[in-house]
C-alpha cells in the first residue's frame, strides 16, 4: 500500500512546439585561417573551411586545422573586390562512394564558374585540383553580386544562388529577365549529362518544358544576391539571405514540396518596400520575405543567412533559423508563430566580426565565420537546458508490494520530445514498479537521443514496537498514517499514535513512512476489569440498555470515596465524563440525545478498580 503519487512539474509536452526564446553566444573553437566565406561537411565529423583566395581547409572535432589544404586552386581562383574568389562548396550526397565535392568560383575573367571535382585516388583527405569538370560558366557584368553559395536540397539536385550582375539597382534588370541565369536560383542534375552539358535539367524545375527563350535551369527568380541560403534538414524548407541594395535586408522562404517558380520580387520591390516599379506588378504579385530590416535602423548593411537549427546540445534553439548581419554583428532567430506566421526575436550583437557565412556540421550543430579575423565560431545557446532526461525516484517499492514509481521531467524547449521505455511505455511516469532498474530513450525531431537508467530500490520498513503505560498504546510520532486494531479488526477512527483500549483483546497498529511504505506491529495484549460487579465493594447498573434518548446510572459502594464515569465511543474518544466526591452510592440519569446512535463503551473508575461496559443508543 502507499500514498499517492503526483508527478514532479508536469513539463514533458511529447509532439508540441513551444519555441522559448533562445539566448546566444559563440565560442571560438579554431583560428588562423584567411578570409574564411564558407563552412561545410561531407557527412562526417570533419568541417570544410573554405578560404576566400582558393583554398579548403580541413578542420577536425578537436579544433585542430589539417596541415595541408584539402584544396588549391588559387591558380584559377579571382579573388580580387570583397565579393569575388572562391564562394561555396557542397559535397554530393553520395560523397562517401564517389568522392566528388562542387565548388562556385570566380575566374581569372571575373565569370562564374561552378565545377565538380573529386578526391585523389585513395585519398579521402585530399581533392585532386586537376580533376576539375566545369559544370556552369556564366559572365557577370560587374564585379559584385555574384552570389556564391550551393547547395544539395533533399531532392538530391544542386542548387546555386546567382547574384544580378552587380553594380546598384540592377540597371539590366537580371532579377526579372527570365533570359538571363543573373538575379536567381538555380536547380540542376549532376548525375546525369544532357547533350552538351555535364548536367541534366530536373523535368519538373518550372521552365523546363516552356518553347520561349527562357532558361530551364531556373528555379526561382527575383533574388538580388543571395549570397546564403541552406534547406532545413528536417523539412525540407528552403531559406535564402537575399542581401539588399540601399536600405532593406531580407530573409526569403521557400516551403519543401514547392513546384518552383516562385518571384521573390527584385528589382521591383526591395523586400517589402518599392524600389523600381517599372513594368512591374503590384507587390500581391510577388512572394514577400518572412522577414526584412532596415540597414538605417540596425547599423547593418548585408544579410548573411544561416541555417534552422537541428542540433541536439540546445533545445531552446532547435525549430529557429539564425542569421547574422556582415557589418554589425547583430544575430537574429525566426520560428513559426503559434497563431500563424512568424515571430521574429533580436538576439545578442555579437560584435562586428563580418559574419560571411554559417555552417552546420554532420549533427546539425551551427558555426560562424569570422572573416576579418579568420576565426571559425561556435554557436551555443546559454539559457536553455541541455539534452537530457531528468529523472526523479518518487517512491520506493515497499517490502512484498509492486508499488515503485519515477517521474521524468524536461524544462519547456522547442522541440518536439518523443519518450520509450523498455517496456514500451511511452508516459512521463512510471508506477506500480517492482525493485529493479528501468531505463528510458528520450528521442527529439532530429533524431537526437538520450538514454537513462533509473534503480528503484526495495524499501524494507519495521512497525515500532508498541508501548504500554496502564492507560495508553502508544507508538512513535511522526509517521505519515496510524491505523489501530482490536483482534484483527479496524477501529473505526483510531488514526493517531496513541489508543485508550477499554475492552480486553489484542491490540496492533499499521504505520505508513514518508516513503509510502506500510507495516503492521505485533499485537499487544491488554487486559481489562470488566466484571460490572464486585460482590461487597463496589455494585453498579446501567439502565436500559440499549436507550434512545437518556440513560440511568446507580452505583453503591461498602466505604465511600471518589467515583469517575467516562462514556467513549468505540474509537476511543471520549463524549461525556462526570465525577463524584467522598460518596457511596449514586443514582443519576444521564441525557444522550445530542450523541449519535451506535454502540459506546462506558468505563467506572474508583479506588477499588476500573470497569467497563457497553451501552447502545437506538
Amino acid at each position: 500500500m502507499k500514498k499517492g503519487i503526483h508527478l514532479l512539474f508536469g513539463l514533458l509536452v511529447f509532439g508540441s512546439t513551444l519555441y522559448s526564446q533562445p539566448v546566444i553566444s559563440l565560442v571560438e573553437i579554431a583560428a588562423g585561417f584567411s578570409k574564411p566565406v564558407d563552412i561545410s561537411h561531407a557527412n562526417d565529423s570533419r568541417l570544410f573551411i573554405t578560404e576566400q583566395a582558393g583554398v579548403i581547409k580541413i578542420l577536425r572535432e578537436n579544433g585542430q586545422i589539417d596541415p595541408g589544404p584539402f584544396l588549391e586552386i588559387t591558380d584559377r581562383v579571382n579573388d580580387s573586390g570583397n565579393e569575388r574568389g572562391l564562394l561555396g562548396l557542397a559535397f554530393h550526397p553520395d560523397f562517401s562512394n564517389n568522392g566528388y565535392f562542387f565548388v562556385n568560383y570566380t575566374g581569372s575573367g571575373g565569370h562564374t564558374r561552378v565545377s565538380r571535382f573529386n578526391l585523389l585516388p585513395g585519398n579521402p583527405e585530399k581533392g585532386d585540383p586537376n580533376s576539375e569538370l566545369i559544370l556552369l560558366t556564366i559572365n557577370q557584368p560587374y564585379s559584385n553580386h555574384n552570389g556564391g553559395d550551393l547547395v544539395f536540397g533533399p531532392d538530391g539536385y544542386l542548387y546555386i544562388g546567382m547574384g544580378d550582375g552587380g553594380s546598384g539597382g540592377d540597371p539590366q534588370n537580371h532579377g526579372q529577365t527570365l533570359t538571363s541565369l543573373l538575379g536567381k536560383m538555380l536547380r540542376i542534375d549532376v548525375n546525369n549529362q544532357d547533350a552538351g552539358l555535364n548536367y541534366v535539367i530536373p523535368p519538373d524545375n518550372p521552365f523546363a518544358s516552356d518553347t520561349l527563350n527562357i532558361r530551364d535551369e531556373i528555379w526561382a527568380i527575383g533574388l538580388r544576391n543571395p549570397w546564403r541560403f541552406s534547406f532545413d534538414r528536417l523539412t525540407g524548407d528552403l531559406w535564402i539571405g537575399d542581401v539588399g541594395q540601399e536600405e532593406w535586408e531580407e530573409i526569403d522562404f521557400q516551403p519543401a514540396g514547392s513546384s518552383g517558380g516562385l518571384n521573390y520580387g527584385w528589382r521591383c520591390y526591395e523586400g517589402t518596400h518599392a524600389y523600381n516599379t517599372s513594368s512591374c506588378g503590384p507587390i500581391g504579385n510577388y512572394i514577400p520575405p518572412v522577414y526584412d530590416y532596415s540597414q538605417t535602423v540596425t547599423g547593418g548593411c548585408s544579410v548573411t543567412g544561416g541555417y534552422v537549427y537541428r542540433g541536439c546540445a540546445y533545445p531552446n534553439l532547435w525549430g529557429y533559423y539564425l542569421f547574422a548581419d556582415y557589418c554589425n554583428g547583430q544575430f537574429w532567430a525566426i520560428a513559426p508563430s503559434d497563431v500563424g506566421g512568424w515571430q521574429v526575436h533580436t538576439l545578442s550583437n555579437l560584435a562586428n566580426l563580418q559574419y560571411t557565412s554559417f555552417g552546420e556540421n554532420y549533427l546539425g550543430e551551427l558555426f560562424v565565420t569570422a572573416h576579418s579575423q579568420g576565426k571559425i565560431y561556435r554557436v551555443t545557446e546559454t539559457s536553455g537546458p541541455s539534452f537530457a532526461i531528468d529523472a526523479t525516484v518518487q517512491d520506493e517499492t515497499c517490502e512484498g508490494a509492486g508499488d515503485g514509481a519515477i517521474a521524468l521531467s524536461w524544462p519547456p524547449v522547442n522541440e518536439p520530445l518523443e519518450l520509450l521505455w523498455e517496456n514500451q511505455d511511452t508516459s512521463a511516469m512510471l508506477d506500480s514498479l517492482v525493485a529493479g532498474t528501468y531505463c528510458a530513450t528520450y528521442s527529439g525531431g532530429n533524431g537526437c537521443q538520450s538514454s537513462l537508467c533509473v534503480e528503484v530500490g526495495q524499501g524494507v520498513f519495521e512497525a515500532p514496537d508498541i508501548q504500554w503505560n496502564d492507560t495508553i498504546l502508544a507508538v512513535p510520532a511522526g509517521f505519515v498514517s496510524y491505523q489501530w486494531y482490536l483482534d484483527g479488526t479496524l477501529i473505526e477512527g483510531a488514526q493517531d499514535s496513541t489508543f485508550m483500549p477499554l475492552i480486553t483483546g489484542a491490540y496492533s497498529v499499521e504505520v505508513t513512512n514518508d516513503a509510502g511504505c506500510l507495516a503492521g506491529s505485533s499485537p499487544f495484549t491488554v487486559v481489562i476489569n470488566n466484571v460490572r460487579e464486585q460482590s461487597g465493594d463496589v455494585s453498579w447498573n446501567i439502565s436500559p440498555n440499549p436507550f434512545s434518548t437518556s440513560w440511568d446510572f446507580f452505583l453503591e459502594m461498602k466505604k465511600a470515596g471518589h467515583v469517575d464515569l467516562e462514556v467513549f465511543q468505540l474509537n476511543g474518544l471520549s463524549v461525556w465524563r462526570q465525577s463524584w466526591k467522598n460518596t457511596s452510592r449514586i443514582e443519576s440519569r444521564i441525557d444522550a440525545n445530542a450523541w449519535p446512535k451506535g454502540a459506546y463503551w462506558v468505563r467506572l473508575s474508583t479506588e477499588k478498580g476500573q470497569w467497563t461496559d457497553q451501552i447502545l443508543k437506538q
